[in-house]
């Protein structure tokens, strides 16, 4: 995980999406245990209490799961979670503004889809 946090979101949510990120690239694979709330909270030198609610939202989504006394491990299929709700983000955060300031301007979607290809 890297050191940096933002003041941009909750740290707890910056958590989450660290985690999530690292399984996403495979830093962090299905069945890795992931670092303790404590370890998280030293690291970031932060509340273990704020370390959980970042790991409890990775749980509630099903991405991570909890071995009773061993400590918290990624959970199988937690990549294509994770992927599909980066997907759902991405479209509700980029996709939906993008075609509505396009709808504005009068920008069709083949002058999208030609930008979009032009960038690449």
């Amino acid at each position: 995980m890297e050191q940096d946090l933002s003041v941009d979101k909750p740290i707890f949510q910056q958590i989450a999406e660290k985690i999530s990120a690292g399984i996403l690239d495979e830093s962090m694979a299905e069945g890795d245990r992931i670092p303790s709330t404590n370890e998280i909270a030293k690291f970031y030198q932060i509340n273990p209490a704020t370390a959980a609610k970042g790991i409890n939202l990775l749980v509630d989504e099903g991405v991570v799961y909890k071995k009773r006394g061993i400590g918290m491990f990624v959970a199988d299929g937690a990549r294509q979670i994770v992927l599909n709700k980066r997907r759902e983000d991405f479209y509700q955060d980029y996709i939906i503004p993008l075609k509505g300031e396009a709808d504005k301007l009068g920008i069709s979607n083949e002058d999208i889809h030609q930008l979009l290809e032009e960038e690449r």
